[in-house]
């Protein structure tokens, strides 16, 4: 597709061809409902018997089934256009966006996309830096102009393809036929979400393209897609926080709805999950108008269920934290004790620092182990870790103004995965990194973290049976791991220890929590220091 053809195509005709299968589509039901009731059934149910019965009957259901099989047939081809429509007019709407930003950047586009800059004054042309900014820029907006060239070229074909197709049934009759229908209905290549699908970013793009793919967006655009699809917005890293909670809070009721509906023999966690969404929504209910304000940062179905909940705006705060919960971390703590942690984590930062804002974030993105012996294996915990690494890195790319100072923290065998993403070559997108209660983190000592040694700091208490494992590789709060151990309460031997760090203490004594809030705003140097142990 050229560029001039998306950038002046009125698309309202492919509305308005979608809106006509549609009424169609309603229409020819009508009629299928009543062919079937008025005629195929009153004689199926009647008393007629004979030759000319027995002739009949087959005849009027094979009349039945190609009537339904058409009115599936029209209903794709409604759909299809439908969603090419909103597809090209995504695309439209960002290669219109660049256009306008290059106008204002005083640049020129030519009818394929290439992107020039005027020669600048005199002092301009002898300044190399001119010229280098220049092809920056120009390089940025050529890049979005092929990408919108390029996505609208690929639905537009996809389209064109798909509606010839039907077409050819049309022709040869077999759009009648029912398992030709229902073929057409479940083929990936025919879905119509799919032509969507095409114009939006890779479900593993990184969060800076996801980020650059929105802002190029016009608002109504971007409020379309919140309201219509927002399964393709609430959980993409990269999307403004306060735009994923909108979108998040229309999904949150439609994943409920369906898993009230749903078979639950057929998800083997459909409790895990119904529950969890439940927890959650109320959750939401009773904080609706509080401070600090609660923003659903995700949502979603896969797995045993995934949620994210912050207490505070991640895009605005001045110091941000991310708690990955461990053993036995289900949809439903997301919306109760591990919220109640994210929680006081903020409170604790807050007394800590008041002057400074706070969000602080549950993150259950990944399949947490449900027993022990899942747990005994790091399988689960290095499924988590891109998608923890992509969230942090999400978190960099939506910050509003100054860089926020981002905290990771892992509790229990969160800490491997917490462990396990900062080892990576490019580590993770935080400043400090908290691990409390660990039974490892695949790492020999501190300094394998991208945060280095200084900054990774260690709460274990004494009676946390789990925090002795020392399962994965050696034991954080261990004298030879070499991270800063912070004070925390012994706790009991009724093994409630391990669950304590946010609630540990007599009254007003909150040891361990108190000091994960010095460390979350950003001072680290103030935590009361426990040594390393040698057990």
């Amino acid at each position: 597709m050229d560029l001039a053809t998306l950038r002046d195509t009125d698309l309202s005709h492919l509305y308005a061809a979608a809106d006509a299968y549609d009424r169609l589509h309603g229409s020819f039901g009508q009629h299928m409902v009543e062919w079937r009731d008025g005629v195929d059934g009153r004689i199926a149910a009647a008393d007629w018997s004979g030759p000319c019965a027995d002739a009949a009957r087959p005849a009027l259901r094979r009349s039945t089934g190609e009537l339904k099989a058409a009115h599936s047939e029209i209903g794709q081809i409604g759909r299809s256009i439908r969603s090419g429509a909103d597809a090209l007019a995504l695309a439209q709407s960002a290669l219109r966006t660049a256009l306008t930003d290059a106008q204002t950047a005083g640049m020129s586009v030519d009818a394929h996309g290439t992107v020039s800059w005027p020669p600048g004054s005199y002092a301009d042309q002898h300044d190399p830096e001119y010229r280098k900014s220049c092809e920056r820029t120009a390089g940025a907006l050529a890049i979005r102009i092929s990408a919108a060239l390029t996505e609208a070229g690929t639905v537009d074909q996809a389209l064109a393809a798909r509606l010839r197709h039907y077409v050819r049934r049309a022709r040869d009759g077999t759009g009648l036929g029912s398992a030709s229908a229902v073929r057409d209905r479940l083929d990936p290549a025919l879905t119509p979400d799919d032509l969507l699908l095409g114009s939006l970013p890779k479900a593993d793009a990184p969060p800076a393209e996801v980020n650059a793919w929105w802002n190029a967006l016009p608002a109504d655009r971007q409020q379309w897609l919140v309201h219509e699809h927002p399964d393709l917005v609430g959980n993409r890293d990269g999307v403004p926080a306060v735009v994923r909670n909108q979108a998040n809070r229309i999904l949150l009721p439609e994943l409920i709805a369906a898993c009230e509906k749903g078979r639950p023999s057929s998800d083997p966690h459909h409790s895990l999950k119904l529950n969890g969404y439940r927890r959650i929504a109320e959750r939401l209910r009773r904080t609706d108008g509080t401070e600090p304000p609660v923003l659903l940062l995700g949502i979603g179905g896969e797995g045993q269920g995934r949620g994210i909940i912050s207490f505070g705006n991640p895009d605005t705060a001045q110091d941000v934290t991310s708690l990955v919960g461990g053993l036995g971390t289900t949809l439903q703590r997301i919306g109760g004790g591990d919220a109640d942690r994210a929680r006081a984590v903020y409170d604790a930062a807050r007394r800590a620092d008041p002057t400074r804002s706070t969000a602080s974030i549950a993150w259950l993105g990944y399949d947490a182990p449900l027993s022990f012996p899942e747990a005994g294996h790091a399988s689960r915990a290095r499924g988590g870790v891109d998608a923890y690494r992509r969230f942090l890195e999400g978190q960099r790319v939506t910050h509003q103004g100054a860089p926020a100072h981002v905290t990771a923290e892992g509790h229990s065998f969160g800490s491997l995965l917490v462990g396990l993403a900062a080892k990576k070559p490019a580590g993770i997108a935080a400043d400090d990194v908290i691990l409390v209660g660990s039974p490892g983190t695949g790492a020999f000592h501190a300094s394998e973290f991208s945060v280095g040694a200084d900054h990774t700091y260690v709460g274990a208490a004494s009676w946390d049976h789990i925090s002795h494992l020392g399962w994965y590789a050696r034991d954080p709060a261990g004298s030879d791991f070499g991270a800063r151990r912070f004070a925390v309460d012994g706790g009991s031997p009724d093994f409630t220890a391990h669950s304590s760090y946010w609630d540990d203490g007599p009254g007003e004594h909150r040891t361990s929590v108190d000091n994960i809030g010095r460390i979350v705003s950003g001072h680290g140097g103030r935590i009361t220091t426990a040594a390393g142990r040698h057990d």
